[in-house]
């Protein structure tokens, strides 16, 4: 989806959203920190903070403070009670959760599939969880909107879902369908590209302006790429498919396919057969590799590896990040084959792109892509909050 237009800087609409951001983003503020960080005054803040406060998207509180003489500066926080839906569709698995502005995480399902999904049942499924959950546990709740993690390729201008392939959806206007089903505000992009925006703000990439993200899941492997702390999207939205190049094999040994691509070489279902398994969620799975029981599973793992190592290195060779994140399956072949990933890393680029590489699993776990999901659906609000509010 096309981002949100900012208002002017300087602007009250432009001051309003600096600090709904800082909240939403680094967590409760005092005003006096606000202030600070703004450059505004302190009449000003107390201005903004009140519009935020009637809005009903933030809460003010004077904090306790034993033994501090003078009245303590109030602390800003962003309201639970304004929620994006958040949905990750998986051919496994439906991941649906209800996420705060203040990045809490509400409400969470986990609905395994019985049948393949269809793009109208995706959403019939959405609106009937979202009907339930407003009648129960969100009834006080604000949505505000909801944002789409999908794994495929989504054209950025309008959320149509142009090819899913694992899903087996195709030009499917995914964000039309999901707003006539739940008649909310709907942002739809790509999973990958999603965890990777999560990661960068909110995980191991926090901090870090040039990251190289590949998110491991049923559907295969994707990409997220944060260039000089921008998000990296392409032409059509299609940058990051790391899954779809083809990896360097030397060792025949290694190959499973003829001339495969990385995700049919390095495979979350494989991991689930080495270990016995028909269906687990990634902690589950990662549990059980984790447990180490059986050469036949650690030899699967260190292959690969192997084969991740060589899809890393040319990425490394392209892209020169000073950090690649690794989320669902792979964050667990990251963690079991460390030494060895980096190593094999190392080995493969140029010794100049791999000197201070740091090679880390997602910090944000099985939320990653809800979280960036989140995101997107917040994005609106928090770019302009005088005009959704």
């Amino acid at each position: 989806m096309p981002s949100p237009t900012s208002p002017a800087p300087g602007t009250r609409p432009y001051n309003l959203s600096r600090i709904l951001r800082l909240v939403h983003e680094e967590g409760a503020q005092s005003r006096a920190a606000l202030t600070e960080a703004t450059g505004l005054n302190r009449s000003t803040i107390a201005d903004l903070v009140g519009e935020l406060v009637r809005h009903g998207l933030v809460a003010e509180r004077v904090p306790e403070l034993a033994g501090r003489v003078g009245r303590p500066s109030p602390v800003v926080s962003a309201s639970p009670d304004v929620v994006a839906i958040a949905v990750n569709p998986e051919v496994d698995a439906v991941e649906i959760a209800a996420v705060g502005l203040d990045r809490s995480i509400r409400m969470r399902e986990r609905i395994v599939n019985t049948a393949p999904l269809t793009p109208g049942g995706a959403t019939a499924l959405i609106a009937e969880r979202l009907g339930a959950w407003r009648a129960g546990p969100l009834a006080d709740a604000r949505i505000e909107a909801l944002g789409i993690a999908v794994p495929g390729l989504v054209r950025a201008t309008d959320g149509v879902v142009r090819n899913a392939p694992h899903l087996e959806w195709r030009d499917v206007p995914l964000s039309e369908l999901a707003r006539a089903a739940t008649g909310l505000p709907v942002s739809v992009g790509n999973d990958a590209s999603l965890g990777a925006l999560a990661e960068h703000r909110y995980g191991a990439g926090r901090g870090i302006d040039d990251v190289v993200y590949l998110n491991g899941g049923a559907s295969g492997i994707g990409g997220g790429l944060i260039i000089g702390g921008i998000p990296v999207a392409g032409s059509g939205g299609y940058a990051g498919e790391f899954g779809q190049n083809r990896p360097r094999i030397t060792d025949d040994d290694d190959r499973r396919t003829r001339d495969g691509v990385l995700e049919a070489e390095v495979s979350r279902r494989m991991l689930l057969d080495a270990v016995g398994l028909e269906e687990a969620d990634d902690e589950a799975l990662a549990a059980v590799l984790e447990s180490g029981e059986g050469a036949a599973v650690h030899a699967e793992v260190a292959r690969q590896a192997r084969v991740l190592a060589s899809a890393l290195a040319n990425a490394v060779n392209v892209l020169d990040p000073a950090m690649i994140v690794l989320g669902g399956f792979l964050a667990t072949i990251g963690e079991l084959r460390s030494e060895q990933l980096a190593a094999d890393v190392a080995a493969l680029a140029m010794p100049e792109s791999a000197e201070g590489l740091e090679i880390r699993p997602a910090a944000l776990g099985a939320d990653r892509l809800l979280v960036g999901a989140a995101e997107l659906a917040f994005a609106a609000l928090l770019a302009d909050p005088a005009e959704r509010a």
